[in-house]
């Protein structure tokens, strides 16, 4: 998926810098690098996930007490 970015022609460097970030960002290269970078083993990976997920319960637990 390559993507391509056009430079405006008194666009400062540092703005279409900023917009490649961006662009960058809302495409999800950077998130997908940063998760190949190291390889996670299969049960680790699960692990984690569930951890998230029990995580994300107990915060809705949370915020259900305190409403009440």
């Amino acid at each position: 998926m390559p993507l391509k970015m056009r430079v405006h022609e008194r666009e400062s460097i540092a703005m279409a810098l900023r917009r490649f970030k961006k662009l960058l960002e809302r495409s999800g290269i950077q998130k997908e690098l940063r998760k190949r970078k190291y390889y996670e083993k299969p049960c680790e990976a699960r692990r984690r996930s569930e951890l998230r997920r029990l995580s994300s319960i107990r915060k809705a637990r949370a915020g259900i007490v305190k409403k009440v």
